[in-house]
């Protein structure tokens, strides 16, 4: 420790040392000393000298720092300082922010330098990288974090050697995966960090990072951080999840199959109260809409797109997303960034296109929204970004959506014209012709993708008519946009309505004769082309070439004065052919044509910029070799390629007659088998109720069998009914023999009674006469005592009599009740015990209800036959409804046969008609006209009948 006072510059007497001589010193000592507190003491040492002797530290103390963490794991703090002084050598953080401090100069930039040189000799034994992964798994916050740092300096200074060194390491990706689940916030943050550097343009760990869950991890970490409220935590992961997606296929299908895309929709719930927004929130907004583009990207593969914005809108959030476009309060940049998001949301997609044209802003009355966006793009007062956003949202709001182009022309056509609100028609046309050169321009470009690939509605286009002012004749709009052009308006006003003129004419014969047939319109042209003008005008002049040679291209010969020779032959005097291709060369090769062509979206970085449109730079790539080779034609060979256009015109048309036809029978075919489905599965339905019905009469058979037995038992019951009393038990001997005893049992009753009454009337002779003897007072003692004597034994033979009498009244009581049971059983089964009366009525009622119940039965067994009858008769209807389906079947099968034999007859036409064709072409080629291969010509039929078929699908 005392060396450490005076190497830490204690008080000493002698000179102090040098910085380098002190970190020699404490190197020494990290290097040789045997106690761990030593050494830690002098790490520590150089951790608080690394900041300012970087240098120093880094050349000196890099290989013993790295030897302590091989050697002292064990002790977390010495690797925790070690790890940090590495992490103070490495890193150039630090030394950049003293550097935006400081107000000098003129110091030495090397910063970067120095990061990448030591970075660069740490990862030179990749065991380094290795081991600092088996730190960062360490869970002591003074290993873990400093690690985690150290490793994140590493990947911003030799980002992909070092994310080759982990991507080659055993566990190495997941390892660092684990730091997103870690319970403490400042390790779990730099983790963030950590993978945004890590994933940075490698799409291998990309997809390594995304299969570990990352997507599910950081969408909580999101929601616990409050979506768009929380704070720079969610910026960090919305950076991430950028990373892991952007131009990344794989990745963004994983995330749409992991229903990941509707968690992202409650990101979007905007409060009704949109004042005050922070500028953190501001910022995770605008992440959140860029990662809403990243998936619906015009650059990444069709189906990817196209599935990305279903679930975008069956999950609600193309809805939050329109909800934000139509509040108020909203950002500038935020609702900038929304209306491109949306944009691309829609872009040929024609469900949400729908949806997006039911949306109506929140006025009174409501309006829909393209019609507010547009009176925002037409605007001057709006800033210039929001203009090109509203412009980009409707050209992807027209992009393959033939029925919106046809729902906007409509609104400038006369007979649907509402004089009572704005239409998007109107607001075009108020546009195109402005003052302000930008609107002119984007209203210009916005009725060309109103245009774009539709013939049909080019035509519809010629009957506008346009009121210029009062008193004069309406003029058509193409008469107005010739008129404009030729009045010498501002370049970007005359470059927009030349792009407009040039998708109006192209491939569209009609509204090329209709511009030809205005005489000032050719002379315009060949005039601004023969011109020598400045470099701005060049691009008119280019512009105006293009027009004409569609004009020659596309022509058909309709009127005589502009026939195909004689506007080549104007273009031979006036401008010459080499100087007609130079100035037609002019387009392709400007600088602002090369930038439009890159992506769809118009971006530009000021106003004076926007000149082309992506579209237009198709177009001219697509017309520029044409009409360089139709301008050398001659008339020779003008003819022969009209004659070879109607020939394969006349094959096209027979080609197509064929497809037609086979579509038909592919149609009929279709039909056909649905019908023998439908027939089939009505057969089976059939089936199954004629089985349904055999069970059932199969039932009502087995339930008449049984009633039938039963009745049968019922008639022998009723013959054999003299013998109910043997069944119920009772025999009629025992009932006689019961009925004597009672006869006797009553006779002796009446007896006893009778004894009863003579013993009575004795009693009372007695008395009488004791009484007559009470009276007389000469009776003698003697006969006292023999009268008391008789007196006496008559009351004992009374009570004697009583008592016998007692008994036999009890018996006889038994005995009725006996008889009472005997008559209510009898009564029961059938009263044989009464007269001869009451049995013969009681055996007619019986006979009254078996009768009745065998009527009824034999009513029931009746409606059974019938309806087992009417069974019958629909089991052999539904036979005979199975035969005819059979042979009804068999018809279409046959009609299937002669449908095919048809179609390959046609086949074999076909390809005759190729063999002709291919003779034609070869005599073509001989000529040196230039022929489109048949592999063209079908993949473009094979495109049409795709779009056709997915237009068909999502109807």
């Amino acid at each position: 420790m005392n060396f450490l006072r005076g190497v830490m510059g204690g008080p000493s007497a002698g000179p102090q040392p040098s910085g380098a001589e002190t970190i020699q010193k404490l190197c020494d000592r990290v290097a040789s000393s045997t106690l761990l507190d030593d050494r830690r003491d002098a790490v520590r040492a150089l951790k608080s000298l690394s900041k300012k002797y970087r240098l120093e530290v880094g050349i000196q103390a890099m290989e013993h720092l790295i030897h302590v963490l091989q050697t002292d794991r064990s002790d977390s703090e010495i690797i925790g300082y070690a790890l940090d002084t590495l992490y103070n050598v490495i890193s150039n953080d630090l030394e950049e922010e003293e550097q935006d401090d400081s107000e000098e100069e003129n110091l030495p930039k090397q910063v970067d330098d120095l990061g990448s040189q030591f970075t660069e000799i740490f990862i030179k034994q990749q065991e380094n990288v290795t081991l600092l992964l088996t730190l960062v798994e360490e869970f002591d916050f003074h290993v873990r974090w400093p690690g985690v740092k150290l490793l994140t300096s590493l990947l911003k200074q030799q980002g992909p050697q070092v994310q080759q060194i982990i991507l080659v390491s055993p566990m190495g990706v997941s390892r660092l995966m684990d730091l997103l689940a870690d319970s403490r916030e400042v390790i779990r943050n730099d983790g963030v960090l950590l993978l945004q550097q890590l994933t940075k343009s490698n799409a291998a760990i990309q997809k390594i990072v995304a299969f570990e869950n990352a997507f599910e991890r950081l969408l909580d970490i999101i929601t616990e951080e409050g979506n768009s409220d929380g704070g720079i935590v969610v910026e960090d992961c919305l950076l991430l999840l950028q990373n892991l997606l952007k131009n990344n296929n794989s990745n963004q299908n994983f995330f749409k199959e992991g229903s990941y895309i509707q968690r992202m929709k409650p990101w979007f719930e905007v409060g009704d109260d949109n004042c005050g927004w922070s500028a953190q929130k501001v910022t995770n907004l605008h992440l959140m809409l860029q990662l809403v583009r990243v998936l619906v990207s015009p650059t990444n593969p069709p189906g990817a797109t196209s599935s990305c914005q279903k679930a975008m809108f069956h999950c609600g959030l193309l809805q939050q997303l329109c909800t934000i476009l139509m509040a108020t309060g909203v950002p500038a940049d935020i609702l900038t960034e929304t209306i491109n998001t949306v944009s691309e949301v829609i872009r040929g997609c024609q469900m949400n296109q729908d949806y997006f044209a039911s949306v109506n802003a929140p006025s009174n009355p409501p309006r829909p929204a393209i019609v507010v966006l547009l009176m925002s793009m037409v605007n001057e007062r709006q800033p210039f970004v929001l203009r090109c956003a509203v412009l980009y949202c409707f050209q992807c709001f027209l992009y393959k959506n033939q029925k919106g182009q046809g729902e906007i022309v409509s609104t400038l056509l006369p007979s649907t014209i509402d004089g009572n609100s704005v239409s998007a028609g109107q607001l075009l046309c108020g546009g195109l012709f402005s003052t302000d050169s930008l609107s002119n321009w984007c209203a210009a470009v916005a009725l060309a993708h109103a245009l774009q690939e539709n013939a049909t509605l080019k035509e519809q286009l010629l009957r506008v008519q346009l009121a210029t002012s009062i008193g004069n004749p309406p003029v058509s709009l193409l008469q107005q946009c010739t008129n404009i052009l030729s009045q010498g308006s501002k370049v970007q006003t005359r470059v927009g309505l030349l792009m407009l003129l040039c998708t109006w004419l192209s491939n569209c014969s009609i509204a090329v004769t209709h511009f030809l047939h205005n005489p000032a319109n050719v002379p315009f042209l060949t005039g601004q082309i023969a011109e020598n003008l400045g470099e701005e005008e060049q691009l008119v002049q280019g512009l105006c070439a293009l027009l004409l040679g569609i004009s020659i291209y596309y022509n058909d010969n309709s009127l005589e004065n502009y026939r195909k020779e004689k506007l080549k032959q104007l273009i031979e005097k006036r401008i010459g052919r080499e100087n007609f291709i130079e100035k037609l060369g002019f387009i392709s090769k400007h600088e602002l044509y090369s930038r439009a062509a890159q992506k769809p979206q118009p971006s530009f970085s000021s106003p004076d910029h926007m000149m082309f449109d992506h579209e237009f730079t198709k177009l001219v790539k697509e017309l520029e070799g044409v009409i360089s080779k139709a301008i050398y034609k001659s008339s020779e060979e003008d003819k022969k390629e009209e004659e070879v256009k109607k020939t394969l015109e006349q094959h096209d048309n027979i080609v197509t007659h064929y497809k037609k036809v086979i579509r038909e029978q592919d149609q009929e075919l279709e039909e056909l088998k649905q019908r023998i489905n439908t027939l089939t599965s009505q057969n089976e339905q059939l089936q199954a109720t004629v089985t349904q019905q055999v069970s059932q009469i199969q039932q009502h058979k087995d339930q008449y069998n049984l009633l039938k037995v039963q009745l049968g038992k019922d008639t022998q019951h009723h013959n054999s009914h003299s013998d109910t009393f043997q069944m119920n038990g009772i025999q009629t001997e025992e009932v006689s023999k019961l009925k004597e005893e009672l006869e006797e049992w009553k006779n002796k009753h009446e007896l006893l009674q009778g004894q009863l009454r003579e013993k009575d009337s004795v009693i009372e002779k007695l008395k009488s006469s004791q009484l007559e003897i009470g009276t007389t007072q000469q009776s003698s003692q003697t006969s006292k005592s023999g009268g008391l004597e008789h007196n006496n034994e008559l009351q004992k033979e009374l009570e004697m009599l009583r008592s016998q009498i007692q008994l036999q009244s009890a018996e006889i009581s038994k005995l009725q009740m006996e008889n009472q049971k005997l008559q209510v059983m009898n009564t029961t089964a059938d009263p044989v015990s009464g007269d001869s009366s009451a049995r013969a009525a009681n055996n007619s009622e019986l006979e009254g209800r078996l009768e009745q119940e065998i009527k009824e039965l034999k009513s029931e067994v009746k409606a059974l036959s019938e309806e087992k009858e009417s069974l019958k008769q629909h089991l052999d209807s539904s036979s005979s409804t199975v035969a005819i389906l059979q042979d009804e079947k068999s018809k279409l099968q046959q009609e299937v046969a002669e449908s095919k034999k048809e179609q390959d007859d046609l086949l074999v036409l076909l390809a005759d008609q190729d063999q002709k064709l291919s003779a034609l072409k070869i005599k073509l080629k001989d000529l040196g006209v230039p022929v489109e291969d048949e592999d063209d010509i079908e993949s473009g039929d094979q495109g049409d009948e795709d779009e056709d078929g997915d237009e068909e699908e999502q109807d």
